[in-house]
């Protein structure tokens, strides 16, 4: 390589001679001494959004969202999402706890529903006959085995309209809600829309949980259904809570929706009275014969992005992955669960649709070291020793009120 150089006779050492001539170096640019990176000055960085931060930071559940302020948190990085997520996660949840639950399918088919992605709907082919209301015991038999395999918690799925008219059927779920409870698991059901009375006829039988789903946004709803508006199903999420029911309500991902209803959905379940005791995630399973059945399959980073947001905005909620997970690979499950979902569907099948097998899952929470969430450790388990220890300290003060009056007497 070519130098320039000056060559320094001798004698011509002097300071002048120094001040007036640049003596060349062998390189263009010299670093006399290594620097360390710990020395120099930090980049400037991009300000980190207060709405996410706070969501970071939480310490408890907020219901005064703005769909700007979810949407904010949905469209941070996902990698910092999920970190986030994960983070907040850990503050409220053992994340090596997953809540197995079961699914039966109590009456298929026949609903007069023309919700585009079901195949229970009367109004399409799909091939699916419609049945009666199985009895009481196989349904007790049905839960036996979840709980042997791991399940805490049992819900039943109807494909009713409503319940109008269904006295006797009404009846005989009251009677598995308390054969389900007798066996010491949770019990949920979803039978469509109740009125406040059912609601209340529920709770006294010992029912845990009513599972109604919003399904999507608001606005994306009603291209979605046409048969029930979305107004009406807040209002049963309504009787349900306020007969003091646990709430399960989310809604199916893959709908033909656009991001912006994702935020629209999360925004619609955060901003009820109190959250929602969980909140399934499905990803759509076409159904040929069904409007969407010929629906492409949702991405997963999309899946991900929505319980993560989730997590951030309901952080003392279970998440649940309900349908679509059977064609998740163990490792987009794994993302999920370390984003913030902390719950499954597991069994024979998930009402018309395939489901993850309990040996399977067994087989997978070994892998990870996860292991089944016991009832005392979810929300509402949680919630049911906190009111019997409530009710135990009030009979305490009653006993010592009375013994204090005999004394005194």
């Amino acid at each position: 390589m070519a130098q320039r150089a000056l060559l320094r006779p001798i004698g011509l050492a002097s300071p002048a001679f120094a001040r007036t001539h640049r003596l060349a170096r062998p390189f263009s640019t010299v670093i006399d001494a290594p620097v360390h990176p710990a020395s120099q000055p930090a980049p400037p960085q991009k300000p980190s959004s207060s709405v996410f931060q706070d969501a970071l930071q939480a310490t408890g559940p907020r219901m005064n969202w703005t769909k700007e302020e979810i949407s904010e948190v949905y469209n941070t990085s996902l990698i910092d999402l999920t970190y986030a997520a994960s983070t907040v996660h850990r503050r409220f949840h053992n994340p090596a706890a997953i809540q197995m639950c079961t699914l039966m399918n109590i009456k298929t088919g026949g609903c007069s529903e023309d919700c585009s992605y079901c195949a229970q709907s009367s109004r399409y082919d799909t091939g699916l006959k419609a049945s009666k209301m199985v009895n009481v015991e196989s349904v007790l038999e049905a839960a036996r085995i979840a709980k042997e395999n791991g399940s805490s918690r049992f819900c039943m799925g109807a494909a009713w309209r409503d319940m109008r008219g269904r006295k006797t059927n009404l009846k005989n779920v009251k009677e598995m809600v308390k054969g389900v409870r007798a066996l010491g698991m949770e019990a949920c059901v979803t039978l469509g829309m109740i009125d406040a009375e059912q609601a209340k006829e529920l709770k006294n039988a010992g029912l845990t949980a009513y599972n109604h789903n919003v399904d999507t946004s608001r606005e994306h709803y009603p291209s979605v259904i046409t048969t029930r508006t979305y107004d009406e199903r807040l209002a049963t999420i309504s009787n349900v809570q306020n007969a003091g029911i646990h709430v399960c309500t989310g809604g199916i991902l893959g709908l033909g929706e656009k991001p912006q209803d994702h935020v629209g959905l999360i925004h619609t379940v955060a901003t009820l009275p109190a959250h929602p005791e969980s909140f399934p995630v499905n990803a759509l399973v076409p159904i040929k014969g069904t409007p969407l059945g010929e629906s492409q399959a949702i991405k997963f980073d999309a899946v991900l992005r929505t319980i993560a947001t989730a997590r951030l905005v309901l952080p003392t909620t279970i998440i649940r992955l309900a349908a679509g997970r059977h064609t998740m690979r163990e490792e987009k499950q794994m993302m999920c669960f370390m984003a913030g979902a902390n719950a499954v569907f597991t069994g024979e099948k998930m009402l018309t649709t395939a489901c993850n097998g309990w040996e399977e899952d067994k087989q997978m929470f070994e892998r990870w070291g996860l292991r089944p969430m016991e009832s005392h450790e979810t929300v509402g388990g949680q919630q049911e020793i906190t009111q019997q220890q409530g009710n135990d300290a009030v009979a305490a003060e009653s006993q010592a009120s009375s013994q204090s009056a005999t004394a005194t007497v």
